[in-house]
């Protein structure tokens, strides 16, 4: 029962990281596996709400649930955890280069971001600089954009490195 709680979770996460807001009628229909389902989506729901991952929205005409920037992060996550999520393993040549900036007061957001970083394969160079040969750089320009990180998040692509960084790289990566 567990798990297929869960899987609602998921499919309810997934729906609202593709569109701004979508109707609970909406979200009850696209999940449900059949008509006893009901419970198990409502209470799926719930706990979204609950754990500050959805939101809800009133309108005059219906009801709505958005992700919040938590729900946001937490689909980030359940991306890299998924099977499906297909990345290049052969190094193209470019270094993904990330720099984050957070200040103490946002310490759970930058735990958060070292966390994502860690999971898609970069390596902690420098307190605050990672790097990878992985082409994950779309998911941390839709990261940055989603958490409004524009001037705490800096996000290179570069094929030049000095010949001692490089040889720490290739050992570091096995290239």
């Amino acid at each position: 029962m567990k798990n297929k709680k869960q899987n609602y979770k998921e499919k309810i996460l997934n729906l609202l990281s593709e569109r701004t807001a979508v109707s609970f009628t909406e979200i009850n229909r696209f999940v449900k596996d059949g008509p006893s389902q009901k419970y198990a989506v409502t209470r799926s729901i719930k706990g979204l709400k609950e754990a500050g991952l959805i939101e809800q929205i009133a309108s005059p005409q219906n009801e709505y649930a958005r992700l919040t920037k938590e729900g946001q992060k937490k689909v980030h996550i359940l991306k890299l955890d998924s099977d499906t999520t297909l990345v290049n393993t052969t190094w193209d040549g470019f270094w993904r280069i990330i720099l984050i900036d957070l200040p103490e007061d946002r310490k759970s957001e930058r735990e958060s971001l070292r966390y994502l970083l860690k999971k898609a394969g970069f390596v902690c160079l420098k307190n605050s600089a990672w790097i990878s040969p992985f082409p994950f750089e779309h998911l941390f320009t839709n990261i940055k954009k989603d958490l409004g990180l524009r001037e705490e998040m800096m996000i290179i692509v570069t094929e030049f490195v000095d010949e001692e960084t490089k040889k720490f790289l290739f050992e570091t990566f096995g290239k």
